[in-house]
């Protein structure tokens, strides 16, 4: 059995941090979580930006793919104000009674269409070649990072800046 003083002299060897120690650690915490959290909602940004621009890219091909196979054109339609994209009479494979469209503002996107231009009109058609008729591009947008596609009017081959 300990005595008084052995049970004394254990407690004070177990004994917790001081109230300014733990505002110590609280106030490093916050200033850390302060400067990280910035970083972390930029590189969320770019990362969205760059999905929606990886998307476009991959649906033009699609669209100009289909175009050759069918033998038949395929339209892609731009509509910046409701930040979305259809492929005309193509349907959707997750809704079939639907066209394929894409929602970029919607996620996990979630960026804004700024622009789309393709010889003065928002449509790319691709011919049964996938030839488009016009070259083109079209820009989206989270924060300030900016991405444009571009179409080339000769191949078609989409590309990002």
């Amino acid at each position: 059995m300990m005595n008084h003083g052995q049970l004394k002299s254990r407690c004070r060897s177990c004994r917790g941090f001081s109230l300014a120690e733990v505002v110590c650690v609280l106030v490093i915490i916050g200033t850390l979580a302060a400067i990280a959290a910035p970083r972390f909602g930029n590189s969320i940004a770019l990362q969205h930006v760059e999905a929606a621009s990886r998307r476009v890219i991959v649906d033009l091909a699609f669209a100009q793919r289909l175009a050759r196979t069918a033998d038949a054109s395929r339209t892609v339609r731009f509509d910046p104000s409701a930040d979305v994209y259809t492929l005309i009479g193509v349907t959707d494979p997750d809704h079939a009674a639907q066209e394929y469209g894409v929602s970029l503002a919607e996620e996990p996107y979630s960026v804004e269409m700024i622009s789309a231009d393709f010889g003065g009109d928002l449509d790319v058609i691709f011919d049964l070649f996938g030839v488009p008729d016009s070259g083109g591009s079209v820009e989206v947008r989270v924060g300030n990072h900016v991405r444009t596609i571009t179409v080339d009017a000769d191949t078609g081959k989409a590309t990002t800046q």
